[in-house]
């Protein structure tokens, strides 16, 4: 009994593989890995988003783990976005953890979903969990994608089929940037 705990303890979390679509799209992804990439607003329905216009926006595919990916996302000096994609039992899960200067949690943080589909190799789209219902009651109808298109550029891309919001970033992948500093609340 022992031995069976101590070889739990030691031994790392193995998550179920992924469809190949998925597994093609982590592989792609995990290529990026320790490079930052400048984007800019492709689609945009929303004054909301009017924050964004004129600023320097750049992803850092920052860290890459076995079962985890953190991006974190920086709109000009303002470092408070991270998205971090995460293999589950069941697919792709995406978050979005959201800190102040101070490296706090903000009131609105941890909100995304799981893939619903296999997807495809260059595109995996993420609709919004229970947990997001709850946060963001307005985000009921929200999907979240990353759309691929390797050696080329990565785009996240929101859709709130609700309101007819669209929202989307295009990162040109042909010019990677210098990295950014690490996003608040981490180091």
């Amino acid at each position: 009994m022992r031995r069976l705990l101590i070889l739990f303890l030691f031994c790392p979390l193995v998550v179920r593989a992924l469809p190949p679509e998925q597994e093609k799209f982590w592989r792609e992804l995990q290529a990026l890995c320790g490079k930052a990439f400048a984007g800019k607003i492709a689609e945009s329905t929303s004054a909301t988003d009017a924050a964004f216009a004129g600023q320097t926006l750049v992803m850092h595919v920052r860290a890459c783990r076995e079962n985890e990916i953190k991006i974190p996302f920086h709109v000009g000096a303002n470092r408070s976005r991270t998205w971090v994609l995460t293999r589950t039992e069941k697919g792709l899960r995406l978050k979005h953890d959201h800190r102040h200067e101070d490296g706090t949690e903000d009131k609105i943080t941890q909100y995304g979903g799981d893939t619903a589909t296999a997807g495809s190799a260059t595109q995996q789209d993420f609709p919004a969990d229970a947990f997001t219902f709850e946060l963001i009651p307005a985000a009921k109808t929200n999907v979240w994608s990353f759309i691929f298109s390797p050696g080329k550029n990565l785009s996240y891309r929101l859709v709130r089929a609700s309101e007819g919001r669209r929202f989307r970033v295009e990162f040109d992948l042909t010019q990677p940037v210098s990295a950014p500093p690490a996003p608040w609340g981490h180091r």
